[in-house]
């Protein structure tokens, strides 16, 4: 059931949306690539594009830029994400030829034992409330990034988002849908609807929104730095909530929290290398689809053909089996990363494809094991310093609670944890939970080419997939690559240990999906719905490797734009 469930409520603020979009056509884009020299940001709000490009045009580099658009869009899509949610970001450091990762997740609370679940008597972590929550990293995550790349200070970057909490910002249609698919919940939290609705009603489109508490914790932090937030009064104000609503966090879960620099993690395909973040994101699950297609002669196939789409699922099944055994918090169990990117494994694993026959009960491979609605950003700078980020409260408003006058939703990340003792990625103190947020990078001879990452909960590997085939095998261009139509495949297992009985789950197919080719993934065994769109926002920086220009796509599913200089 929490398969489905998560699905559901992964796309609910999609389905709401009022705005009518173009129907997307394989190969068509809806808008033109946005083209620059200078500089590029790309966000799905065009407000907080802008914020990061005054950034760059003041001096500042792609991390400085970074940051103060990650706080807008926390300010601007709040359903999405904020200062109570999590971050990973992907860092191209000109100066060093070199790739960083970031991993600002933050740990469930020490006080969370399976024993805990087991005496409340709960199979499963409730989805909201104060249950599901986990230390928020975003604030630490803009600190470390900040420390170890940054030009600017928290002060400088933080003043625009201020500004615009304080004087108000408008709401575009796609951002409007997401406040009124939540209007029901925020109005039954004091610390949600003082923020988002208060005077009883959620802002529509057009309209414009205000929220001075959020404003209130940058400040503190523009002047206390993360320890405002993490030692201060904000983690004050969520603690003492937390006691107030039954939660398990102390001071020390947030006193003691501190994000981790890791290696991104590669498979090549067609020449190119594609960088993703080790779990206990969902990153590598893209490599290993990437491994079992490349051997597919897909630009011969093409984007209308059903024996493409129907490979696409097949390695999605698989890697996504993989995904729910294996994949948790690598400080508490191992997990075998390298053996599941390996071009070795995938081979073995490809067997398992049947080209005429949809797989049903797809199990996990054997990894020789020894003794996780999100916002996705990215930026380029004049150096060709490169950040791919992405931020989430992961479902709408996270655990719909907040903490009165902080101004931000608290993420609902723990519910992802298994209350199964046998299971990987079992709840643990401490631990942090499986996550579905994955920034990444392509890179082509040594140097940055595609600086990319696609949102939605479990559609986000099967993104990263379709939009680098389109790209690569189908020769689209950024634009195009996003505006594509795209298919979701549900139903697989999750990495909470309750999956549902596997029987092939279900193709989401958007329209500019032939009914040629429903009817033919139909004969196959497959189990295909139509829908209006599917989960996901899209958006990429390509840098031409011959003329060094900026191609920045942002897909019309959403209200953002590429902007550049």
């Amino acid at each position: 059931m929490r398969t489905v469930l998560i699905a559901v409520l992964s796309l609910l603020p999609l389905a709401l949306v009022a705005a009518d979009r173009p129907t997307p056509q394989p190969g068509q884009a809806h808008r033109s690539e946005s083209v620059a020299v200078n500089g590029m940001v790309c966000a799905s709000h065009p407000i907080a594009a802008q914020v990061g490009l005054d950034i760059l045009k003041n001096g500042g580099n792609a991390v400085d830029a970074a940051i103060a658009t990650s706080a807008a869009m926390g300010l601007m899509e709040p359903t999405s994400c904020g200062m109570g949610g999590d971050l990973f970001a992907i860092v191209w450091d000109a100066k060093t030829q070199k790739l960083y990762g970031l991993n600002a997740n933050g740990p469930v609370p020490k006080k969370a034992t399976l024993q805990y679940f087991k005496d409340k008597k709960l199979a499963e972590i409730p989805e909201r409330g104060p249950l599901s929550w986990s230390v928020p990293g975003c604030v630490e995550g803009w600190d470390q990034l900040r420390k170890k790349f940054g030009t600017k200070s928290f002060k400088e970057l933080l003043a625009p988002s201020i500004r615009y909490a304080e004087e108000g910002v408008p709401v575009p249609e796609v951002i409007a849908g997401y406040f009124r698919g939540s209007e029901r919940m925020l109005l039954r939290d004091p610390g949600l609807s003082e923020a988002f609705a208060p005077g009883g009603r959620v802002p529509k489109a057009g309209e414009v929104f205000k929220n001075p508490h959020v404003a209130k914790s940058f400040k503190l932090i523009a002047e206390g730095g993360r320890d405002a937030y993490y030692k201060g009064p904000i983690a004050d104000a969520i603690v003492k909530l937390s006691d107030e609503k039954g939660g398990l966090f102390t001071k020390a879960d947030f006193a003691d929290f501190a994000a981790e620099w890791i290696e991104p993690v590669k498979t090549t395909y067609r020449g190119y290398d594609v960088w993703e973040l080790p779990p206990p994101g969902q990153g590598i699950a893209a490599l290993q689809m990437l491994n079992l297609l490349e051997p597919y002669d897909l630009k011969k196939l093409g984007p209308a053909s059903p024996d493409y789409w129907h490979l696409l699922v097949e390695a999605k099944k698989l890697a996504y089996a993989d995904r729910a055994k294996y994949y948790t918090d690598p400080r508490f169990a191992q997990v075998p990363t390298q053996t599941l990117v390996s071009k070795e494994y995938a081979a073995g694993r490809a067997k398992l494809i049947d080209p005429k026959k949809a797989g049903v009960g797809v199990t996990a491979g054997d990894a020789k094991i020894g003794t996780a609605d999100t916002i996705y950003m990215c930026v380029v700078d004049k150096d060709r310093n490169c950040v791919s980020l992405i931020q989430s409260n992961f479902n709408g408003f996270g655990s719909g609670l907040a903490a009165p006058g902080t101004g931000f939703g608290l993420q609902n990340r723990g519910c992802l944890f298994a209350l199964d003792e046998t299971h990987a990625n079992k709840l643990e103190p401490g631990k942090r939970p499986f996550h579905t947020i994955i920034p990444a990078m392509a890179t082509k001879d040594g140097k940055p080419w595609f600086t990319f990452g696609v949102m939605g909960g479990d559609m986000q590997p099967q993104g990263h997939v379709q939009v680098l085939v389109n790209m690569i095998d189908f020769g689209m261009g950024v634009q195009a690559a996003g505006d594509a139509p795209r298919v979701e495949h549900v139903g697989s297992a999750t990495p909470t240990g309750k999956p549902e009985a596997d029987r092939g789950g279900t193709i989401q197919a958007e329209p500019g999906i032939s009914d040629v080719v429903v009817k033919e993934l139909e004969s196959r065994g497959h189990v295909v719905r139509r829908v209006r769109v599917n989960g996901g926002g899209f958006q990429g920086i390509l840098i031409d490797p011959k003329t060094n220009v900026l191609h920045g796509g942002t897909e019309s599913r959403k209200d953002g734009v590429a902007a550049g200089y």
